[in-house]
């Protein structure tokens, strides 16, 4: 590996962390970061016993830091587990029974190329429940999973080949208030600044 993976180490109890970090820092694919510096780690690494509130929430403080790549190790993984942490922002889930240095550098380095890696036993029941949710709670109100609809895809779709308000909303036969009205729902309910961004999150989930 020719770039050390920075990583900050983040668990419930202080023997846990010392654990990992021993494991960890005499590797030479890896270079330890201080929790208080995680903003500047490829990836952050949250020990756990289970995938509970609190593990959540520390994924979360972690991620609003500015880390946006985690990967959970925790003593208990059950069908819960898996979908708790991908809707914390998880990107890796790893039992720590498993979790010798081979496997947990392998990873870490798949979290720092933007992969995600999930029991593959438990990868099977992940995908169950992503089509539960998007039968049973998305589609009845008109939404895939990327969270947009068809008709706010379509607008986003339009506005990305620089047409105007009133240019987009004579090729969809709507009415200029509506199609104001779908990109300030777009970017209310994304948290998107603009219809900038907009077209921006429509081209990274891979939309447009």
């Amino acid at each position: 590996m020719s770039e050390r993976i920075a990583v900050s180490i983040h668990a419930s109890d202080p023997v846990s962390r010392a654990g990992v970090v021993s494991q960890l820092r005499a590797r030479p694919e890896v270079m330890i970061v201080d929790q208080d510096d995680v903003a500047t780690a490829s990836v952050a690494l949250v020990v756990a016993d289970h995938v509970d509130d609190e593990a959540v929430r520390v994924v979360k403080a972690i991620r609003g830091a500015g880390c946006r790549r985690v990967v959970i190790v925790a003593t208990t993984v059950g069908d819960g587990s898996v979908l708790a942490a991908v809707e914390a922002g998880a990107c890796g889930l790893l039992r720590r029974r498993e979790a010798v240095p081979e496997n947990l550098i392998a990873t870490l380095a798949r979290a720092a190329a933007g992969d995600g890696t999930v029991p593959a036993d438990l990868l099977g029941r992940l995908l169950e429940q992503v089509g539960e949710l998007q039968r049973h709670v998305l589609a009845p109100r008109g939404l895939t999973l990327s969270g947009l609809s068809e008709r706010e895809i379509d607008v986003l779709k339009l506005v990305s080949e620089g047409l105007d308000t009133n240019e987009v909303a004579d090729r969809l036969c709507y009415s200029e208030r509506t199609v104001k009205n779908v990109i300030h729902d777009i970017t209310s309910r994304l948290c998107l600044r603009n219809r900038t961004h907009a077209v921006a999150y429509a081209v990274r989930q891979g939309l447009i």
